[in-house]
This record gives C-alpha cells, structure tokens and sequence, in this order.
C-alpha cells in the first residue's frame, strides 16, 4: 500500500511558540489513521501544516508524490486533500443545502456536484430530510454530519477530521464513527483527529499518539487495543476501560 500524504520532520509554531518538533506521519491511501493525544499535544496544529493554514518551519508534506508544503489552502482543497474543522464551522444562516453546495464549488468538484449530493443525502438521510432547514437551527449531530458531508462534495481523497466526536452524544458518536469506516469502505482515506480513544481505535487501521508535539509512539490500531500497557502509559487508562 502506497503513502497517499507524508509528513517528513515537520515543525511548527505560532511566533516564538514551538508546537510541533520534527514530526513523521505516514497515511497509506485506503487507510483510517488516528492521530492521538492529551490537550495542547499538537494534534489540530499538524491538521492545519497539512490544510496550508500554518506554514512549518521545517520539513515538507507530500500529498499524492507532490510537496505540498507552500501551497494555499484552496490549491490544496484543489489537489483533493479536504479538512472537516473542530466546532463544524457552517454557515448557520444558510441552509444545510447551501452548505454543502459551498462545499462542492471548486474547479474539479463542481460538475460532479449531483452526483455527490446523492452519495451525500445516502449517507446521511437525515441531511435530505433537512436541506431547506437552516444551519444553525440543527442539532450538534446534525451539524457534525452536514459538517462532513459539505466535505465530501469536495470529492476528496483525503479527509482530515478534526475532533468529529466532540459535544457529542454516545448514540450519535457510535453512529459518526460508522460513517467514517463507511467513507473508507467508500475508498476515501482518513485521517482523524480524536480525544475519544476507544471510539478513534475501533475504526482505525492505525495509530499515532502525540503528546508535547512528538510522536511517542505509533502502531496498528489492533496493538494499541491489545496492549494494555500502551493504555497506560499513554493514555492513563486501565486496560479494561481501554478495551
């Protein structure tokens, strides 16, 4: 299996403020990786080195065998690498459906954009029966799908998602962690940004824990869930609440 995006000894910061310190990241094309990790670890910095939002200031990101380390966050939408931001960030005074027409307006994904709203309103009935309902007006689950779902009209090979779970409830979390094996079973890789372990692990091929903006320690998904001596040590949980 072929790396679809590499990070190759990214560092990173905002003014004198280090956050990252040369980090390594594979993601094979038809994979979920889990990125893992504590508060303030560096988790949604390494999302934004990758989107384009924040320059590294070392080290290079290679999307599809091209450095993309300079590009602009709309060259980078472009090349088929997308980003579902924390908070869902929609227009809440537009409709679900303009949303995600939002979502579909660049170059490549435009005249595809029947086809995408179907597999869209197919994954998530939900958003069909809401489309004239306005943005805000939805529940937090809701928003988390129109969220990924404006994504997804991007046609990208790439999702990064950054906390999906968050503010969530158990039933709807289950039902988004659902989804994202069904967008890789779909051939759409992923990367996840997750604080919710267990629920991140489950879905995931891999993994990587980052904590003090280092990868500490990386494995198959399988391994961190086996090994309760990984749970320990970096996640501070017993092994039968890891498991």
């Amino acid at each position: 299996m072929t790396n679809l995006l590499t990070l190759d000894g990214i560092s990173a910061g905002y003014g004198a403020f280090a956050v990252l310190h040369h980090i390594h990241i594979d993601v094979r094309a038809g994979e979920v990786v889990a990125l893992i990790g504590s508060n303030s670890a560096g988790k949604t910095t390494t999302l934004r080195c990758i989107s384009g939002l924040l320059k590294p200031t070392t080290g290079k990101i290679v999307f599809e065998g091209t450095d993309i380390t300079r590009r602009t966050p709309h060259q980078i939408v472009e090349s088929g690498l997308v980003s579902v931001p924390e908070g869902r960030q929609l227009f809440p005074q537009l409709s679900v459906m303009d949303n995600l027409l939002v979502g579909g307006s660049n170059s490549r994904a435009r005249k595809h954009r029947k086809d995408s709203l179907e597999r869209v309103f197919a994954l998530f009935p939900r958003l069909y029966e809401r489309r004239e309902q306005l943005a805000g007006s939805l529940s937090g689950g809701e928003q988390q799908m129109a969220a990924l779902g404006r994504g997804l009209m991007a046609l990208p090979r790439l999702v990064l998602l950054d906390e999906p779970s968050l503010g969530l409830s158990p039933l709807i979390v289950r039902q988004l962690f659902k989804t994202i094996a069904d967008i890789r079973d779909q051939g759409i890789t992923v990367l996840l940004v997750e604080q919710n372990v267990h629920s991140a692990l489950k879905v995931a091929d891999r993994a990587y824990v980052i904590e003090n903006g280092r990868i500490e320690f990386s494995a198959t998904a399988a391994d961190m869930q086996s090994d309760p001596r990984i749970a320990e040590s970096y996640f501070g949980l017993g092994a039968k609440e890891f498991i």
